[in-house]
């Protein structure tokens, strides 16, 4: 018995094979994620276009990776 594959891949058809296409399932269920907003901390940001990322309570507009919001990386601590 063959696996189950995504209902956004299954447009493809017996095309492509199922590693590929498994691969486009997982980064398109990245891109349509709701992510947590950087600026005011809410669950709320959607994609507008590739890399370009705004929150729905706030309205900022700001840029990430393309298909998922890159987590902030934690400051280096300075000694002096």
């Amino acid at each position: 018995m063959t696996k189950k594959t995504s209902k956004t891949t299954k447009r493809f058809g017996p095309r492509y094979g199922r590693t590929v296409k498994n691969k486009l399932a997982k980064i398109e269920k990245q891109a349509k994620a709701v992510y947590k907003c950087p600026y005011c901390g809410a669950m709320a940001v959607k994609k507008v276009q590739a890399g370009i990322w705004q929150c729905g309570k706030c309205q900022k507009k700001f840029t990430s990776k393309a298909y998922f919001v890159q987590k902030p990386k934690k400051e280096l601590k300075q000694n002096g």
